[in-house]
């Protein structure tokens, strides 16, 4: 049965402007994001490669994250993931201050943030693998060649994360994941001549522990991760500019703090 007609029967209202109707009203769908943005949180957890978001984690985007996960809300994965692809897209520039060109772009490895069995359990589904195929698709549409490819897995349960610091945060999860080499290596295989970038992918980015962790684990199994794409980032407090790293993070170029996209979310 159809997300649409789901709605339907469901009585279904829009999760952002609360109107009877679709999940997500035309209205509210064409308010969302249609930039790409650097997010450093801080501080910056020391070598992330560069976290790009479509927006804060506020709003619109928070209830549309919270609405999809937490209340199966599943055709929120459409838009959700066509923000996230938004983020993916923005790694494919081929170069710091070019915009992205979808016609010569490398294939894309999107490699979600492992979920853990017991709340994928809970929730009825996995949220961030139901997104991270969506936006694949929808790079695909735009000329990207993409693949989700699970490599990583949980090796260990972390605490709970709420009210954790930084620090705290970045101890937890320590050694937490886990990527097979001979499996990661195959997925890297230059395809058309091209090495695929490898983009780490998230719902939300806070201390950057999570994704930096995915990251690690990777890098351990001899993959160079390209960035991070997250839907939205929470803002924290910093008086340095949005596209520069705290002094503990990962030096890096001249980066465009906002990209435009070439592609729209109407229709799909």
């Amino acid at each position: 049965m159809s997300d649409p007609l789901l709605d339907l029967l469901l009585g279904s209202s829009c999760v952002v402007c609360e109107r009877p109707g679709r999940v997500l009203c035309a209205g509210c769908r064409r308010d969302l994001p249609t930039s790409a943005v650097t997010c450093w949180p801080t501080p910056t957890p020391r070598g992330l490669a560069r976290p790009v978001a479509v927006g804060d984690y506020q709003g619109p985007l928070k209830l549309l994250v919270n609405a999809h996960k937490e209340q199966q809300r599943f055709a929120l994965a459409a838009p959700l993931g066509d923000l996230l692809a938004r983020s993916v897209l923005a790694h494919t520039a081929p170069g710091p201050e070019a915009g992205p060109d979808p016609a010569c772009s490398r294939p894309v490895l999107i490699v979600p943030v492992p979920s853990r069995g017991a709340v994928v359990r809970r929730r009825g589904h996995d949220p961030l693998l139901r997104v991270s195929f969506r936006a694949a698709a929808r790079l695909r549409a735009d000329g990207v060649v993409a693949t989700v490819a699970r490599l990583l897995r949980s090796i260990r349960v972390a605490e709970d994360q709420a009210g954790l610091g930084a620090a705290d945060r970045a101890r937890n999860l320590a050694g937490s994941m886990t990527c097979s080499r001979k499996p990661a290596l195959r997925q890297v295989a230059p395809r058309a001549g091209q090495a695929p970038l490898v983009v780490v992918v998230d719902d939300v980015l806070t201390t950057g522990s999570t994704v930096r962790e995915a990251q690690r684990a990777l890098e351990e199994a001899g993959l160079r991760v390209s960035g991070i794409a997250v839907v939205a980032a929470t803002r924290r407090t910093s008086n340095r500019p949005l596209d520069q790293p705290s002094a503990a993070g990962a030096a890096t170029g001249s980066v465009k703090t906002a990209l435009r996209l070439p592609f729209s979310t109407e229709g799909h």
